[in-house]
């Protein structure tokens, strides 16, 4: 989870979290040499006293900075649209959560288990002091690690966002409509996250929490729920 310190994105928990930290690196370093180049040639003018006077065009100028842009946007086009389709892909998934957002908590529904939904209520003081404030909840979402998850997400009453960031995942809970998406954890842990969309006057006391679980606590966690 981001802390007070952390003014990067948060560890990847997830292959397509790392991927996106690829692409946010790859894209930084090109517009580090952009700033490089365009601050180097701002300061050579500035402090450049001699004058072509016979310099009236340069068609050789103009195809450079015409042509290295495109360039430029090719490099960052490429590996932009070779995320997104991995973000779409969606191959086997292992089980299907269904995430309804309120106004202001979160229901949970386990499609593949037909009596097992509840609700998520954000806890409104830390009965101990190993909970975090503002952010842990009553009813912890338990998924199983190292499998694809698919998740279903969708809102009662105004747009809601289901996010959390440690994974790569920002999907918008929309009324009346079904959004998905999906998401690998690679790693045990417990991740949080909130509703990214403002959607009322409690929009900051809807956290959002996963706990990442191996296949066999995950099964004993069904059989004890059901």
């Amino acid at each position: 989870m981001a802390t007070w310190s952390n003014l990067n994105l948060q560890n990847s928990a997830s292959p397509l979290m790392e991927q996106i930290i690829f692409f946010h690196d790859h894209t930084l370093i090109i517009l580090l040499m952009i700033t490089i180049l365009v601050t180097y040639l701002m300061l050579s003018l500035f402090f450049n006293k001699y004058i072509n006077r016979f310099l009236l065009e340069e068609q050789m100028i103009e195809l450079i900075w015409t042509i290295l842009p495109s360039f430029t946007l090719i490099f960052i086009a490429l590996p932009s649209l070779r995320l997104l389709y991995l973000l779409d892909e969606l191959n086997n998934p292992l089980i299907t959560l269904k995430s309804i957002g309120h106004q202001w908590y979160w229901s949970y529904e386990y499609s593949d288990f037909y009596d097992i939904q509840f609700d998520s209520y954000m806890i409104q003081s830390p009965e101990n002091k190993n909970n975090f404030r503002l952010l842990d909840v009553d009813n912890r979402v338990a998924i199983p690690m190292n499998n694809q998850i698919r998740i279903l997400v969708t809102a009662t009453d105004v747009i809601h966002s289901w996010t959390i960031p440690s994974l790569g995942v920002k999907i918008d809970a929309n009324p009346g409509r079904l959004n998905q998406t999906n998401f690998f954890i690679n790693r045990p842990g417990i991740f949080y996250g909130q509703c990214s969309e403002i959607c009322g006057a409690n929009h900051s006391f809807m956290p959002i929490v996963i706990e990442s679980i191996n296949i066999k606590n995950f099964i004993n966690w069904i059989n004890n729920y059901s």
